[in-house]
């Protein structure tokens, strides 16, 4: 990897992790650019393979589906699951598999460094309040600019050293990993989306019952081999009848 695809992808990488009203914003950054499909695509467009980006960043998105962070809560961190771990798997030349297996402890490096940027950038909060409470409005209102000094240390700094000094070693360990353990991962990795998933049914299911729609859609796809699309008339025709009876049975 060159010096100027790594500082690129520590550049995008800390604008992912902007959630704050600054630059790119929250809604850009966070919430867009920091999604693992979004990365991944960017990604492939600076190391020059689009379509692996894309499926990379699918895959560590299937992981981190039902991911929610309530109260600034932050379980795991996407950030860092795919501006390391995508990259270094790219040019490493290794499939999906390794890519999930990085994003796993990256995820957890990256909720340190959400957790030590907080904790720096508390000294910036009270300095607010203290320029509010003075009146110097102007001066408080930058304070969120000035916030994401810690926010550039934290994001921008480990993943271009990583990207950049790691994809030797990364490459090197790919040649000598047994056929065994890659098999042994593979099994792992292959389970994970399911966790995520998971999450996200906990969110959107109201009753037990619900659960017989996302059974019956996983048989069309699994046996009897339908494409997307008469699945989604199929899941709107039962979604209407579901809404309907619901709203029948309330009147009633």
């Amino acid at each position: 990897m060159s010096l100027i695809q790594a500082l690129l992808l520590g550049l995008f990488g800390w604008m992912s992790s902007i959630y704050s009203p600054v630059l790119i914003s929250g809604l850009g950054g966070w919430y867009t650019l920091g999604r693992p499909l979004v990365s991944g695509m960017v990604i492939g467009i600076i190391l020059g393979d689009v379509k692996t980006g894309i499926i990379l960043g699918a895959a560590v998105q299937a992981l981190y589906i039902g991911l929610v962070t309530p109260g600034g809560t932050m379980p795991a961190d996407v950030n860092y699951a795919a501006w390391i771990g995508i990259p270094l798997a790219m040019v490493a030349g290794a499939g999906k598999e390794y890519a999930l297996a990085l994003a796993v402890p990256l995820s957890f490096l990256g909720v340190a460094a959400v957790y030590s940027t907080v904790a720096i950038n508390l000294y910036f909060v009270h300095r607010q309040d203290h320029l509010i409470d003075e009146g110097k409005l102007a001066q408080a209102a930058r304070i969120p600019m000035v916030g994401q000094i810690t926010n550039f240390v934290f994001r921008f700094t480990p993943i271009f050293l990583i990207n950049f000094l790691g994809a030797d070693v990364v490459t090197e360990i790919v040649k000598v990993i047994p056929q065994w353990f890659t098999d042994i991962l593979q099994i792992f990795a292959s389970m994970l989306p399911i966790v995520g998933f998971t999450l996200l049914l906990k969110m959107i299911v109201k009753s037990n019952f619900d659960l017989l729609f996302f059974v019956f859609g996983f048989i069309m796809v699994s046996v009897g081999g339908l494409s997307m699309i008469p699945i989604v008339i199929v899941a709107s025709v039962l979604a209407y009848i579901d809404f309907k009876y619901s709203k029948d049975k309330e009147a009633a």
